[in-house]
């Protein structure tokens, strides 16, 4: 690998926004048809739409829609199971990140990340995801835009060398 490029705030955004659309959405609607109905109420979803869109805040989050715990445990780890897919047949990358030409890697040798550092960076999202978002948004302001779950892993996105941009 010659000159590391490191992958920042905006590109991992959007890799992540193609991820949710072409992997998780698809899933979502699997488990959602094979549970009839009873992973999430969405009849409870769309009243709390309709009153935040009359401008009544206070009673959209009254009632949240009621979510199966099974259900949704089946969605977390078909999710995780497809991503880890994709990060094995690309090497490090999902069709978001492969649609930018990014990958993860190791965050020492540069290489192809183990199964370890997936599962870890994987469960790392949750970690991630609870203060805040804090463990999204440090990638903002880091010198080797790592986040939370790349720094428990020991991982980093970067921009895939091998495969350049045909300009």
């Amino acid at each position: 690998m010659n000159e590391v490029r490191y992958a920042g705030f905006w590109v991992r955004f959007m890799a992540s926004f193609l991820d949710t659309l072409f992997l998780a959405l698809p899933v979502g609607f699997v488990i959602y048809f094979l549970s009839d109905g009873a992973w999430f109420d969405f009849s409870q979803f769309q009243q709390n739409i309709a009153y935040a869109m009359s401008a009544n805040a206070s009673k959209a989050l009254a009632q949240q829609p009621q979510t199966s715990l099974q259900w949704e445990l089946l969605f977390e780890i078909s999710v995780l199971v497809v991503t880890a897919a994709f990060w094995k047949r690309w090497r490090g990358a999902t069709p978001g990140k492969k649609f930018f030409r990014i990958k993860i890697v190791d965050a020492k040798s540069f290489k192809d990340i183990d199964n370890r550092q997936a599962i870890t960076r994987s469960l790392g999202y949750i970690v991630s995801t609870l203060p805040l978002l804090i463990g999204f948004i440090i990638v903002a302001f880091r010198e080797d835009k790592r986040s939370l779950h790349d720094l428990l892993a020991a991982t980093a996105v970067v921009y895939d060398n091998e495969h350049p941009k045909s300009e």
